[in-house]
This record gives C-alpha cells, sequence and structure tokens, in this order.
C-alpha cells in the first residue's frame, strides 16, 4: 500500500510502510564507512619549533623517535607555514588561505573585517569533517586556539570549537599558550574541566600523551576496523619553558659552548644531510635593531651560564615531544596498524624571539614591552636552580630562537625563512614505501595549505561539498602526492602570498619578495626586497635593484592575491586589537558563589585589568579559628591572593615573580572583608584591604597586572589550579576557606589607563604569546 498524503515523519524512508510489519519492510541508511585498507592518519603538530629543532634537520638534540620516523618515510626540506600560531592552525585543517579562512591575526582580538574574523566560518569545512563523513573515527587533543578569546567561556557561541567542527572527542588547551604544571584551563569536548589542583608530577605533554592513547585503544576496543584521525598538538614548544627535572637532567651541559657554535655545528650536519645544495650559506647572527644576537663570547660568565640554562629546557622539553611521538608509534605498532598509518610531524611556524635579548625568568612580565614604569623588570631575577620548574615561567633568549631557525634569518611572526621554513616529516610504509635509491629528501616547494588535500587524497577520501546547506569553500592548497611519489617531481604548488602583521611576502617559481615594516613605513607602500631562493634559500642577497621588474611582476602578483584572499583592508597593530562593543559586558560586576568553577581567563581579566576595582567577599560571621583562601587569581606568574590565617587577612600580590604581602586582624563576627584597588596611568597598583568598612592592611605601590597577567582565572574560597604563591601552596595546599564563605562580588571601575596605552600593551602581549 502507498502512504496517505497526510501521513507524516515518512520523508526519505528508502523501505516500504504498511499497517502492518508483515506488509512492511525495513530500511535503514547508510552509515558512512571508509575503503578496505584505508589507512589511520596521526598528524602531530608542534608549536614554535624551529627548522633545525631535531634530529632529521640538523640538531644535536636526541630525537631517536623522530629519527626513526625520518628513516622510514620523507623529509620535506622546502615546506613553509604562516608566521603565527592560529593562522597556521586554521590553514593546516581546512586547505585554505589563512585570511580566507578567517584568521589573518591570532585568535585574541575581533577586529570587524572578513579576513580576522578570527572563527570558521560555516562554509569553511575541516580536515576532520571531511574524513568524518568518509567514515573515519575523528580525534583531537592539545593546543586549538582557533576560538576567539572571548568565546571560551560557559554559554558562549561554539561553532569554532573542535566538536563543532569535525572531531568525535577533544581534550586540551583552548588557549594560544599554557603552563606546562597547572594549565590554566583543560577542555574536555565542549566543557572545562573542573579541577582544583593538579596531581603531584603532572605534566601537560604526559597528559595530552595519555589521553591519545586512550582514544586510540578504546576505538580498537570497540571497532577492530574503522580508520581514525588524530590531530595531536603539542602545547610545546611554546613558553613559559617548563619540564621536568629528570628529563633536563639529561641535558646538563649541552649547552656550555654557546648559540655560535651551536648553529655552526647544526648547519654543518644539515649539509651532511643534504638538506640545502652545495654553496648555501648560512646566515649570519641578526644584526637587526630588536631582532639582533651578539657573539656568545661577549657575555659575561654569569649571563653565559643563566643563558645555556634556558636552552638546556628547551632541549629538554623537545625531548618530551621525541618521548610522546615514541608512545604513540609503539601503541600502533601493538596494534599492528604502524605501517598503514600516515604519521606527518611538523610545526605551526619557526623559533620565537619573544624570550628578548636576555631570556626572562618573569614570562608575562616579558611581554609588556612599552608605557611600563622605569622600574619594570621583563626579567624578575630568581635562583637559576629553578629555571624549567614549575616554580618559574621563564623562555630563552633569542639568540637560541636564531638557533632553532638555522641557517636562516629572523623568527616567528616575519614571512622570511626563519619565521616560516619548518621541519616536515612524513611516514607511510604501506602506501608510501621507499626504495633503497631514495634518500627520502624533498626539497620541492609546499606550504601548509597542503596538507589537508593531500592527506584526503592519500586517504581516498573526496573534500566535504556542503556544509550548514552551504557549498563548502573550495581548496587554496595542493595534493602533493606526486612530490611524495616521485623525488624529480615537479612542485605542483607554484606561488604563495604571505600577509602576517604588515610582513609580507610573495613565492613565485623560485623568486621570493620580501617585506619587513619598519617603524614609519606605510603599511601600503612597503619596502620590497627580492631573493632567488633557488641558489640563496637563507634569503641573504637582496636582488630589487637589479630585478625592478621582477619586483613589480611579485608585486602586483601579491596585490590581486590580497584581493582574492580577503587581506585587506591592512590593519596597523591598534586596528588589530579592536574588539566588539558587546565585549564591555565582560567589565561588568558579577557576583561568584562558593562552588563556582573557576572563572575563564579572559572574563577574570576584564574585570580587573587597566582600571580600578573592588572585590567584596560575604561572610556568614567570621569565627576564630575560620582559615583560608577567600579569592584568588592567577597563579606563579602573576595573581593576587585575599585569605585569612592565624586572625589575619592577608593580601598578596604576585607581580611577574615580586612578590608583596600586608595583613591585619579580622574580627570575630566580621560579615564582610572588602579588597579595594586602584590602579594608575602608569600601570600601578595601591591595594587596600578593610573588614566591616574599617581598613586594616594596605599595599600602596604595586606593579599592575596587565597583558597576558593573571593567566589562571578566578577562584571563590580556594586557590585553585596554579598557585599564586609558591611559598603558601607549599605550607597549606590550595587552602580551601573552613568559615561560612556567603558570595565574592566583583566590582570593575572605570579604566584609568589611557586607550591607546591598553591598545600597545595588548597587541605587543598578543603578538608575542601566540
Amino acid at each position: 500500500m502507498s502512504v496517505p498524503a497526510e501521513a507524516r515523519g515518512y520523508d526519505g524512508f528508502g523501505g516500504v510502510v504498511g499497517r502492518t510489519g508483515a506488509e512492511s519492510t525495513p530500511w535503514w541508511p547508510a552509515t558512512p564507512t571508509a575503503r578496505p585498507g584505508a589507512p589511520n592518519i596521526v598528524v602531530l603538530l608542534v608549536d614554535d619549533l624551529g627548522y633545525s629543532d631535531i634530529g632529521p634537520y640538523g640538531s644535536e638534540i636526541p630525537t631517536p623517535h623522530l629519527d626513526r620516523l625520518a628513516a622510514r618515510g620523507l623529509r620535506l626540506t622546502n615546506y613553509h607555514t604562516a608566521p603565527l600560531c592560529s593562522p597556521a592552525r586554521a590553514a593546516l585543517l581546512t586547505g585554505l588561505n589563512p585570511h580566507r579562512a578567517g584568521y589573518g591575526w591570532v585568535a585574541n582580538a575581533d577586529p570587524g573585517f572578513p579576513g580576522v574574523r578570527l572563527e570558521l566560518a560555516e562554509d569553511v569545512a575541516t580536515l576532520a569533517e571531511s574524513l568524518r563523513a568518509g567514515g573515519y573515527a575523528t580525534y583531537a587533543v592539545g593546543k586549538w586556539h582557533l576560538a576567539r578569546d572571548a568565546n571560551l567561556a560557559p554559554g558562549r557561541p561554539r561553532d569554532s570549537w573542535p566538536v563543532q567542527r569535525g572531531f568525535d572527542r577533544y581534550y586540551g588547551s583552548m588557549e594560544a599558550l599554557n603552563s606546562f604544571f597547572h594549565p590554566n584551563q583543560l577542555v574536555a569536548d565542549n566543557s572545562g574541566v573542573d579541577i582544583e589542583r593538579y596531581p603531584d608530577g603532572y605534566y601537560v605533554t604526559d597528559d595530552l600523551t595519555d589521553r591519545a592513547i586512550g582514544m586510540i585503544t578504546d576505538l580498537r576496543a570497540h571497532d577492530a576496523n574503522r580508520p581514525f584521525l588524530l590531530y595531536f598538538a603539542h602545547i610545546a614548544m611554546h613558553g613559559p619553558l617548563q619540564v621536568p627535572a629528570a628529563e633536563l637532567a639529561r641535558q646538563r651541559g649541552r649547552y656550555e659552548s654557546g648559540w655560535d657554535a651551536a648553529r655552526e655545528a647544526r648547519f654543518a650536519r644539515q649539509l651532511a644531510e643534504g638538506l640545502f645544495p652545495p654553496g648555501t650559506r648560512q646566515a649570519p647572527r641578526n644584526p637587526e635593531p630588536g631582532f639582533d644576537v651578539p657573539a656568545w663570547t661577549s657575555l659575561s660568565a654569569e649571563q653565559g651560564a643563566r643563558y645555556a640554562r634556558y636552552m638546556e629546557v628547551y632541549a629538554a622539553m623537545v625531548g618530551t615531544v621525541d618521548a610522546s611521538l615514541g608512545r604513540i608509534t609503539a601503541t600502533l605498532d601493538a596494534l599492528g596498524e604502524l605501517d598503514n598509518t600516515i604519521i606527518v610531524f611538523t610545526s605551526d611556524n619557526g623559533g620565537t624571539a619573544e624570550g628578548g635579548p636576555a631570556g626572562t625568568r618573569s614570562y608575562f612580565s616579558q611581554f609588556v614591552h612599552r608605557d611600563v614604569p622605569a622600574d619594570w623588570q621583563r626579567d624578575v631575577p630568581h635562583e637559576e636552580s629553578w629555571i624549567g620548574s614549575e616554580r618559574l615561567g621563564v623562555h630563552y633568549p633569542r639568540g637560541w630562537g636564531q638557533v632553532s631557525n638555522t641557517p636562516f634569518r629572523f623568527y616567528k611572526g616575519q614571512t622570511y625563512a626563519g619565521g616560516v621554513r619548518v621541519p616536515f616529516l612524513l611516514s607511510w610504509p604501506d602506501g608510501l614505501p621507499r626504495s633503497p635509491a631514495d634518500s627520502g629528501l624533498r626539497h620541492q616547494y609546499g606550504y601548509v595549505t597542503d596538507v589537508t588535500p593531500t592527506l584526503l587524497q592519500l586517504a581516498g577520501v573526496p573534500p566535504l561539498a556542503s556544509r550548514s546547506g552551504r557549498p563548502t569553500q573550495p581548496f587554496d592548497g595542493v595534493d602533493l602526492g606526486s612530490v611524495l611519489h616521485q623525488a624529480d617531481a615537479a612542485s605542483p604548488h607554484r606561488e604563495q602570498y604571505a600577509e602576517m602583521g604588515g610582513h609580507l611576502g610573495y613565492y613565485r617559481d623560485g623568486w621570493k619578495l620580501l617585506a619587513r615594516p619598519a617603524p614609519g613605513d606605510s603599511l601600503d607602500d612597503p619596502q620590497w626586497r627580492l631573493y632567488d631562493v633557488r641558489t640563496d634559500p637563507t634569503e641573504l642577497d637582496d636582488l630589487a635593484e637589479a630585478y625592478p621588474e621582477k619586483v613589480a611582476e611579485l608585486a602586483g602578483a601579491w596585490r590581486a592575491a590580497a584581493w582574492r584572499n580577503t587581506v585587506f583592508p591592512l590593519l596597523t597593530a591598534a586596528d588589530r586589537v579592536v574588539r566588539r562593543p558587546e565585549e564591555e559586558l565582560l567589565s561588568r560586576p558579577v557576583r561568584l558563589l562558593p562552588g563556582t568553577p573557576t572563572l575563564e581567563r579572559y572574563r577574570s581579566a576584564q574585570l580587573i585589568q587597566y582600571r580600578d576595582f573592588s572585590i567584596r567577599v560575604e561572610l556568614g560571621g567570621h569565627r576564630a579559628g575560620d582559615e583560608g583562601v577567600l579569592v584568588a587569581h592567577g597563579d606563579l606568574m602573576g595573581g593576587y591572593l585575599l585569605y585569612v590565617e592565624d586572625g589575619q587577612v592577608q593580601v598578596l600580590v604576585n607581580s611577574y615573580g615580586r612578590l608583596a604581602e600586608a595583613s591585619g586582624p579580622v574580627e570575630v563576627g566580621a560579615r564582610e572583608i572588602r579588597l579595594d584597588v586602584a590602579a594608575t596611568a602608569d600601570l600601578r597598583w595601591r591595594l587596600t584591604v578593610s573588614a566591616d568598612a574599617v581598613a586594616v592592611a594596605e599595599l600602596p605601590d604595586q606593579v599592575a597586572l596587565v597583558g597576558m597577567a593573571p593567566w589562571t582565572g578566578i577562584s571563590v574560597g580556594v586557590d585553585a589550579r596554579g598557585p599564586v604563591s609558591w611559598r603558601l601552596r607549599e605550607r597549606r595546599g590550595t587552602f580551601r576557606y573552613t568559615g561560612d564563605l556567603r558570595a565574592v562580588t566583583f566590582t570593575p571601575g572605570a579604566l584609568t589607563v589611557a586607550a591607546d596605552v591598553v591598545d600597545r600593551i595588548t597587541a605587543d602581549a598578543l603578538g608575542r604569546a601566540d
């Protein structure tokens, strides 16, 4: 019988419906299924890892697991990425150029133009979405940084979160960076993980690896055949540099000879390995002001000892990344799936200069470069034995950043090779076996947008054709399969534009046009430099005067590509930090009840930065013996505490590692404790504590917390996650309040720091902290 016209709910049903089961035929929609023998895919993306930082690209750092990966697979020697994190990640996962994907800058602003939406548009499909439609299980762990920070709080849109972008499961950090011992906020799938204290011995790289392995083995326990995508985006090597003591001990003494010797040794190994043609010259130490590196021999003995220690920490962290890979490959081997797994290992951008000329033991203080008082310290002194430990947030001097980028010039954030040319390993023994005559080196040009088209082609999965009822945007990247299969194949990626914060570039068939903005330069009239990177891969010989017609040709191509890829308008630093007017809601008063999960970082910062603010603590009546933290905001890299101990109310400020504290009595029966903070235009705080309207303690002249600090959000009744005070954590743990705490109300006042100063500090911090 036919279904009557008035019946509902049968549209699209492929079976037969009668009035009884005997008259009907069941039907089930097809489940997406991958082709038989489809490979697993593991993409390992490391943060801020330079071209030469692993063994296969010349490093002295032991990386046995990466060495084995290279020996079983291919090394791309001429692979390029975007200069900063969010743009690179968006391009890798979508196959679109960064601005077309909406990420012309990092996901910590909202300038209000199409190329800097900093959220994935509805018609942008990810690698995970295509693979899931093709029958794959899809997992992500680690750093995401593709959702605007204003959208990381509960109740905010999650359109650009991993689970909404094709991943079945996600575990990691949504932020640009994090502490390795005390992450400010971890996320599982779509929700923050509400944790008070991380266990002893916790290290985030180990945690992420545990989760990744758990996802794989969980799948195999339920489905023996379904292929999977694992996108493992390490939080390492981004600062703050921190590593377990046992790992650090393995690197002791490795860098006593300094960065000049390290660069020379790495470059010699690169030439011996055939990564560059004979006659290639290593770039000299960067001489340009603001990027310059001194000769190692010019340093004092004290400087050399400390600077070497910073690099030991970095090397030890590279070792943890290598060990993580080893655990992943061991799991795949135990499952019998290692040879039929495509493994990609690469970095989001080049090594960084964010540590400045001398490095830092106070990570967030280093980011604030402008409009600071005369006594601002970008490197607050601490015991050198703490470097690398959970007690400090440190970063190396930029001389080590140039070592990371051997043999190139410049750093992360710039379109010169030091910022965009990174290692790229790909292994798939079953699908891309290497003949004995094949060195595994591939010298053809490749770009980050090529990753998704190439992996989909290797997997035999078509790109997702439509999303949310709209045709998906076509790839800008190309399939590099011909290059992977044949060492002498021509690169199918022949030209590529670049733009990042006024740093411009255009590549075409071996010619590279570059512009590096200097103070006073016009954004729309760049000072172009021209290099023939076929014979000058380290970009040393500017040929612009010799070939003005080539400059004009490539400059015109850059402008045309900029319009095609939503690059315009070019934005100044002040333009890039603009926020939506609706974010004013985040700086309105809030009343927090005990038990409220730690407030999200960005929301917390809007309540206290660059302004006066007050904190009112409501008690049911203080009793003798009541003690503990009333409110905590921040961690060891910067924050403040209000707590009660031994009948005294204590206020403590941690100004990027400088601690100050004051206390006063709190009487039995007190029902209100209040902290009032007056902020000055020159980034100072005056803190006053009162109990039942009587002032009892004062800290009159403290360095204000601005930029990226405080990093951990606000906790009520406990000092959760990273401790503001190490000494208090050692004595009392998280020091949960034992009395009758009713609520804590934050009331922000008006901004007291000039808007242009706020913009400059914010732009400085975001450009360095991505």
